[in-house]
């Protein structure tokens, strides 16, 4: 008789449990997909043409001869860009594609520079940054830059105008413009990508082991005695489980980390990617068990990641954010409060962009984690407090259909 009374208890407090335990992650679920989903397109299509009214040209017999030979060249771009990853595969290929690459920059200035060339400079950002040759993407994004915030009659590209928090502004020569032939596409570009060590296809997943390094490196990084010409930086994301907002996938918790860019008036550049980590002290350091730990920096340079977003930033905010990365330097790392989400995000909202969603919850715990991050980027739900003109976003369009 006990027994039966007992049983029933029993079995509630299995389900009460069970409930418990779930709850935060699928609240997690509910509080990442509150923006409706819209279809990602990473080649700026919907972006540009909902910008700018390019007239179409409806009677291709009736058009121009100019006319007429730019839409054949573009159309003739588009399909190299959609045929990319039989360039990348050897050296010789990827020396074709960055010809090709000089070759459209070269021609900037003409008329046909039009909506169906940004599309291809904003499709090659998208590889180069699967590529993880971060600075040769923002290049390339500069030149849809170009395009949105418009063009000089004549042959010079008209002078890109900025916020007073802009490198033009707060420069050390008042005087000092983005020139755009820092941000040109050129033979140094050459050697990096017909050479380059990483990935070699967009479906490489060769990812290398991110390795402790300290802020003392990541500072020398750029006392490179090298005159600045401009700033940039990524924002990464990499989820637990690619598409989706759950917190975490047994002990796969994602990552999140920036990227750093300063190009110099030689045409060189120098980056480095990194983020902040746990320093284990003990088995269950990081967890919801034990939250706080010694914290790390680590060179995140081959690390993967799902979505992206990056910035041309002026040369105050780039020092805010090494400065912001000076007092993250042994401090202390905590799962909920102080975690890598936590500095990637300081450190985009110093460069004047940042996500609105990246808050959830898990057992024993809540905080900005990658998976609400991440799941925000991919539902447009990021901000720019200059112009969304001015944020790059890529992610893999695939991640937009796995709701």
């Amino acid at each position: 008789m006990i027994t039966r009374r007992i049983t029933p208890y029993f079995k509630a407090f299995i389900i009460i449990s069970y409930l418990l335990y779930c709850l935060p992650v699928y609240a997690q679920l509910s509080a990442a997909v509150r923006y409706k989903l819209k279809p990602g397109d990473t080649t700026a299509k919907d972006f540009f043409e909902n910008d700018f009214n390019i007239p179409v040209l409806s009677d291709v017999s009736k058009a121009p001869a100019a006319a007429n030979k730019a839409r054949i060249n573009n159309e003739a771009d588009v399909n190299l860009i959609e045929g990319m990853e039989t360039h990348l595969s050897n050296r010789q290929e990827r020396k074709k594609l960055m010809g090709y690459l000089k070759e459209l920059s070269a021609n900037n200035n003409e008329v046909n520079y039009n909506q169906s060339k940004v599309k291809v400079y904003y499709r090659l950002a998208n590889v180069f940054a699967r590529l993880r040759l971060y600075p040769l993407a923002m290049k390339c994004f500069f030149k849809t830059m170009q395009y949105a915030k418009g063009k000089q009659a004549n042959n010079n590209p008209a002078p890109l105008q900025y916020s007073a928090d802009s490198l033009a502004a707060d420069s050390v020569n008042k005087d000092f413009t983005l020139n755009t032939n820092y941000l040109s596409i050129n033979t140094k570009d050459d050697s990096v990508f017909i050479n380059a060590p990483g990935p070699v296809g967009l479906k490489d997943k060769t990812e290398e082991k991110s390795k402790a390094i300290t802020y003392d490196r990541i500072i020398n990084t750029f006392n490179d005695g090298k005159k600045a010409a401009a700033y940039a930086l990524l924002f990464h994301v990499k989820q637990p489980v690619p598409g989706k907002p759950k917190v975490f996938a047994f002990t796969n918790t994602g990552h999140t980390f920036i990227t750093l860019i300063k190009y110099n008036t030689d045409s060189t550049s120098v980056s480095i990617s990194f983020g902040f980590y746990p320093q284990k002290d003990n088995l269950f350091s990081a967890t919801p068990l034990d939250p706080s730990c010694s914290g790390t920096f680590k060179n995140d340079c081959g690390h993967r990641w799902d979505e992206v977003m990056g910035k041309f930033i002026s040369k105050k905010r780039f020092e805010k954010i090494l400065l912001l990365t000076k007092r993250y330097d042994g401090l202390e790392y905590h799962l909920s409060k102080n975690n890598c989400t936590d500095f990637a995000i300081k450190a985009a909202s110093y460069a004047g962009f940042g996500v609105s969603n990246s808050k959830g919850s898990w057992p024993l715990g809540h905080g900005n984690n990658p998976a609400v991050t991440g799941q925000s980027i991919i539902a447009g739900g990021v901000y720019d407090d200059d112009s969304k003109a001015d944020l790059f976003i890529n992610f893999d369009e695939v991640l937009n259909k796995s709701k």
